[in-house]
């Protein structure tokens, strides 16, 4: 996707989608799954009629459900894949994400957040984004959470307060931030409750767009998260 050649700006594009894959989820879950196989297409549309480009573009996915539910399968991920070269693991993944568990009206999500900030970035190519888009219906345990942390699996040194997690986000590149402050987006579409709300709220850098239980993400949202990501470029 290299397009220095015709003189557009281009950027190195990371791009982590946390998915809630838990059985509330199951009425929209084929429509978030649709927007995600379409996402790098869409944004490098966009991008081009902005006279910009993407040199480089890589997704993640992480899918989550609930550490205090069922550890076993409270997370599921990929590796940063590499697009157009592996978009077949990317699609085959997406397509085999299922509705299902959850337990409790909370999930995981901020464990799936603290993982999406601890991705292995692109740091070396001089025009950088690092976008973390979640998606969900649902508010999410609070850090710390005995019922999660004491379950076998549960990752190794997640942040053990919101406050800590905030610290591994970064507001200044004098803090433990793992991204590039000036490369950094957090898209949340995710109810208007806590944490969500708070992090909107007090979180540099980061766009929210509540959903509602039960409500699909409608092509009109999908096209204003991707158009929020390009105009940020």
């Amino acid at each position: 996707m290299n397009a220095q050649s015709n003189g557009n700006l281009a950027y190195a594009v990371d791009i982590v989608l946390c998915v809630d894959v838990t059985a509330s989820m199951g009425p929209v879950l084929e429509k978030v799954k649709k927007s995600a196989l379409g996402f790098h297409s869409r944004l490098s549309t966009v991008m081009g009629q902005k006279s910009k480009a993407i040199s480089q573009l890589r997704l993640r996915i992480i899918a989550f459900r609930d550490f205090a539910d069922n550890p076993d399968d409270a997370i599921e991920s990929t590796e940063f894949l590499t697009f157009p070269e592996q978009e077949g693991d990317y699609e085959n993944f997406v397509q085999g994400l299922e509705p299902v568990g959850g337990g409790d009206i909370p999930e995981s999500g901020l464990e799936t957040l603290a993982l999406a900030i601890r991705s292995p970035w692109e740091t070396g190519l001089d025009r950088r984004r690092h976008v973390i888009v979640l998606f969900t219906d649902a508010s999410a345990h609070p850090l710390g959470d005995p019922d999660a942390t004491s379950v076998q699996g549960y990752p190794a040194d997640i942040p053990r307060s919101l406050e800590e997690l905030f610290e591994e986000w970064g507001y200044s590149r004098s803090q433990t931030s793992r991204m590039d402050n000036s490369a950094k987006r957090l898209v949340l579409f995710a109810p208007d409750v806590e944490p969500w709300s708070e992090i909107a709220e007090e979180w540099n850098l980061t766009m929210h767009f509540p959903s509602r239980a039960g409500d699909g993400l409608e092509e009109f949202e999908m096209d204003e998260i991707i158009n929020t990501i390009a105009n940020s470029l």
